[in-house]
């Protein structure tokens, strides 16, 4: 199976399934002498965890990072960083009664169809458990890029299209037996001109494409993304002076290249498609069947994808300027 590495002079690797013993990545492109530690990685680890409230998925996990290679005494040594999160709490009886049905919204018809098979146990690399390992690796990028100065910010600008009591929307979908999406914003500050290439990888190809591999994440945009296709271009066109740009309707980038603006991504959120309402679907053998989904699933995906799109948009980054380092070295 491809596809389970990101990033080309900054890499990882995710490994791991929902209900297996232990999820992790490997970093491949760390260079030696970051000063880095296991804490530094926890923070980030906590701010994604499931059981933290009452809207989240109530699955019990401590989500404690193992350092397996590539760290010695706090700091890189340029070997590839390999870091492990052991699963602590997976109930896969939870799944016996779904094992032969494909569950709406959810990876398991395409996977089946694809592979011939599939772990339907939570879903396997098909789960957003998967995301545990992102995050472990964007902590670590997002060390790299604070000691260039770049740091990364993200927020939950609407759930289910409303902008307040978004605590009370998810609360309404949960008792519902329901899920609701919404819309995340991204900024990454500090980043300097000429991060990205022309033509292919672009750097808002190269982010938009980290930020649709995580499964729940169904639109991207830049800047002002959409709202450009209403506009005049001497609506949209960023003014330039002797001090700058007067406007930042294209988020940070001319060309795919950095602009020195900050970089602004907003990201469409669809809903958890595990919910307690009955809904149709079939079985292995293509009979129509009803289909209600128990277990413990998170009303809402916004609060624990947040840290996951920061951890995305990071390792992308990084990887630009990796990639611009090696350039400007040749």
């Amino acid at each position: 199976m491809s596809g389970n590495s990101f990033g080309e002079s900054f890499r990882i690797t995710t490994f791991g399934e929902s209900h297996g013993p232990a999820m992790g990545v490997v970093i491949d492109g760390v260079r030696p002498g970051l000063s880095i530690s296991a804490q530094d990685i926890q923070v980030e680890l906590d701010r994604r965890k499931p059981g933290t409230s009452n809207l989240v998925s109530q699955r019990k996990e401590s989500d404690v990072v193992q350092i397996l290679s590539g760290i010695f005494e706090g700091k890189t040594t340029g070997a590839p960083v390999a870091l492990l999160i052991r699963n602590q709490d997976a109930r896969s009886a939870d799944y016996n009664n779904l094992k032969n049905l494909f569950r709406p919204g959810h990876a398991d018809f395409s996977w089946w169809k694809k592979y011939g098979l599939r772990d339907w146990r939570g879903g396997g690399r098909a789960s957003g458990r998967e995301t545990v390992s992102r995050v472990a690796a964007g902590a670590v990028a997002k060390k790299i890029l604070l000691e260039k100065g770049i740091t990364i910010v993200g927020s939950i600008v609407s759930v289910g299209g409303q902008t307040e009591n978004i605590e009370k929307v998810i609360e309404a979908a949960r008792d519902a037996k329901d899920s609701v999406g919404g819309i995340l914003e991204i900024l990454v500050l500090g980043v300097p001109v000429g991060l990205g290439d022309p033509v292919f990888d672009k750097l808002e190809a190269c982010i938009g494409g980290a930020l649709l591999s995580i499964g729940g994440i169904k639109g991207v945009e830049f800047g002002d993304g959409f709202a450009l296709a209403a506009m005049h271009g001497s609506q949209s066109n960023d003014a330039i002076s002797a001090n700058g740009f007067a406007s930042n309707h294209m988020g940070g980038t001319l060309g795919g290249i950095s602009n020195g603006e900050t970089i602004v991504v907003r990201v469409a959120v669809k809903p958890t498609p595990s919910i307690g309402v009955p809904q149709q679907t079939i079985d292995e053998n293509g009979n129509e069947v009803d289909i209600v989904i128990g277990g413990r699933h998170d009303p809402c995906l916004c609060p624990r994808i947040l840290p996951v799109a920061e951890a995305m948009v990071a390792v992308a980054v990084c990887d630009a300027w990796h990639r611009q380092e090696n350039l400007v070295k040749d």
